[in-house]
Order: C-alpha cells, then sequence, then structure tokens
C-alpha cells in the first residue's frame, strides 16, 4: 500500500507518512525501513551530530572503525535510493499539530497530521511537509565541564562514550571527569580497560563515600579538587591541572557531560520528559503528543553505541508503520 497522492505543501511536497527530525543511524535506520515498507518519507538533518569529533566509530558490526561521518553518508546513500525517500538538509524549527479537518483534506484517514517546517543550511533551501506522523531521533546537544582546553582533546584523548572507546584506552594512565550521578558506575565500566584511573568531580558531591571506598579497594581514586583545566602538548593530552595549581599526569580518559533534548520546534506544547530531561515513550516508542515518535539517544537510557541506537529506530519504524496502517484502516492503535 503506497502513500496517497494528495494535493503537495506549500513547498511542493506531496505529503508523507512520517518526517524524520535527525538523519543519525536512528533516524537513517527508522526511515529506511520505512521507504522500504512503501511509506513516502522526509529526513531533516542538519549534518552537525553530537560525536562529530571523534575520528573513529566503534562496535558497529562491518564497520568498526570507520569515521561516525562516513556512516552517515552510506547510511544517507542506501536511503535516497528509494523513490518516496526525501532527505533535506534543514534543521528543524516548527512542528505543529493540524486540526482533524486539516488533517482529513490532506489525505490522512485517521485525522492525525502535522506540518513541519526546517531551516535549510548550507545553501539549501527551507522546507516544509505535512506529515502523517512525526519520528524525532534529533540526538541530544552536549555541554561539557567548563574547563577552558576541554574542546581540544574531546574526541580524540577524551571521550564519553565507555563502550565506543574503551578498548583503545587499554592500560593507560585514564581519567573519568563527571559531575552527574552515574560517575561510579562508569568507573565501574572504565576498570575493565584499566587499573590506572582517577576519578575527577570537579568539586561536586556526586560520588558518595561508601563509594569511594569500594573504588579505593580496586585502585581507583576519586580526586573531588576543583579543576582549573586539562593541559597537553600539541594534540596530546598530557594530564589534569587542577585550581590549586597541582598536575596530575594523564593522557587520556572519559569525561560525562550533561545532556540537553533538542525539542524547541515543539514550541509550547508540552512532552513529559524523565529527571534527566529525556524524552519519555512508551513501548511503541510513541511521546506523550499524539502522533509524535522518538528513538536514539533522545530517549532513556540516553546516549548508547550507534548500532544499538539504528537497531532501536529499526524497531519503532515498525511500531510505527503498523499505527499508520491501522490509523488507516479504523482498526485502533493495539492488538487486544
Amino acid at each position: 500500500m503506497t502513500e496517497t497522492s494528495v494535493p503537495r505543501s506549500a513547498t511542493g511536497h506531496l505529503p508523507v507518512g512520517v518526517a524524520i527530525i535527525g538523519g543519525g543511524p536512528a533516524g537513517l535506520s527508522a526511515g529506511l525501513q520505512l521507504v522500504r515498507a512503501n511509506r513516502r518519507i522526509a529526513i531533516l538533518d542538519s549534518n552537525r551530530p553530537r560525536h562529530s569529533a571523534t575520528l573513529k566509530s566503534h562496535g558497529f558490526l562491518t564497520r568498526d572503525g570507520a569515521p561516525p561521518l562516513e556512516l552517515r553518508k552510506l547510511g544517507r546513500e542506501e536511503f535516497e535510493a528509494y523513490p518516496t525517500a526525501t532527505f533535506a538538509q534543514a534543521i528543524a524549527h516548527e512542528v505543529v499539530p493540524l486540526s482533524a479537518a486539516d488533517a482529513l483534506a490532506a489525505g490522512f484517514p485517521d485525522g492525525i497530521g502535522f506540518r513541519v517546517r526546517g531551516s535549510g543550511v548550507r545553501g539549501a533551501a527551507d522546507v516544509e511537509f505535512l506529515a502523517r506522523r512525526v519520528l524525532i531521533t534529533a540526538g541530544l546537544t552536549e555541554e561539557l565541564p567548563p574547563l577552558p582546553m576541554i574542546r581540544a582533546f574531546y574526541g580524540t584523548a577524551l571521550h564519553s562514550c565507555v563502550e565506543c572507546d574503551g578498548f583503545e584506552k587499554t592500560d593507560k594512565p585514564l581519567v573519568l571527569i563527571g559531575e552527574t550521578s552515574d560517575v561510579f558506575a562508569r568507573a565501574l565500566l572504565i576498570s575493565r580497560f584499566s587499573s590506572d584511573l582517577i576519578v575527577f568531580t570537579n568539586g561536586a558531591d556526586t560520588v558518595r563515600p561508601e563509594q569511594e571506598a569500594q573504588l579505593s579497594r580496586i585502585g581507583i581514586r576519586v580526586e573531588r579538587r576543583a579543576i582549573d583545566d586539562i593541559v597537553g602538548e600539541r594534540a596530546e593530552m598530557t594530564g589534569v591541572r587542577l585550581s590549586d595549581g597541582e598536575l596530575i599526569p594523564r593522557v587520556g580518559g572519559f569525561v560525562r557531560p550533561r545532556w540537553h533534548a533538542p525539542v524547541e520546534f515543539l514550541g509550547e506544547q508540552p512532552i513529559d520528559r524523565d529527571d534527566w530531561g529525556l524524552i519519555v515513550v512508551d513501548d511503541r516508542g510513541e511521546t506523550s503528543i499524539r502522533g509524535i515518535y522518538a528513538t536514539g539517544d533522545i530517549v532513556p537510557p540516553g546516549p548508547q553505541q550507534l548500532i544499538i541506537a539504528a537497531g532501536n529506530g529499526a524497531r519503532v519504524a515498525a511500531r510505527l508503520n503498523m499505527d499508520l496502517i491501522r490509523g488507516a484502516l479504523g482498526v485502533g492503535q493495539i492488538d487486544e
């Protein structure tokens, strides 16, 4: 069953089954599954991913060690090979629900639909789509600790994903810099790769005394003093300088950012979030706004390996496709 041909949007686009906001592994994987279901799909993406500073990605079967941007390029080429695929190099800036009457007039049989507008980037035109459903796979924006030189070493010496980059740090003197409540668990994870680890809390009270004692028993030190900066020579990190001037030699490690879910395009529409600010979804991947789905890093538990994001994109695409089928046939959302 192909998408019905109905009046075009203001920019000349035919209405789409799903507008996907974000063209990373989750969005591209979902888009691929949905165009293969004979859906007309539009992906909006700025090609400015959170992990663009990372030179290599790891753990993605058949692509271990490939640059993240290369993975996105290959995924986009596979998606765009299908005749019902549209890839717009744009930043979504508005998602507005249609009235039931407008959705029906657009050819959306269950009276649910959205107007999605995006601003073109790098010379691309602005876009506007009418969509039966919206899938948010926009990932997260990072807030690193406010250290002057941290960005100079982020993606090379310092990383945020232990599962992605831990192996390359095996047996090296490492840091874990974090001010969040999961620092203890991250330290345990890193202990699989190096026994020479120092946890820097940068003055935050995020490691409890009993946790510090447990880490001490396996040779991991907790340093609670504030950090002045990361230091190095050229591209090589050499240590962490504390606010009192002491320099602690380290060659790399991990930092735990704070993350923000970039959904400003929803405007005043309320959407449920968890305590970390991530978008809450049900077991089908739908948010608290009917017709808007989300998957990838933007939903709990947050950032994970690229292959997991891709798998979750495919899973939610299957649920979303069934929602569209059932909505067209008027048989409800969920099987009894």
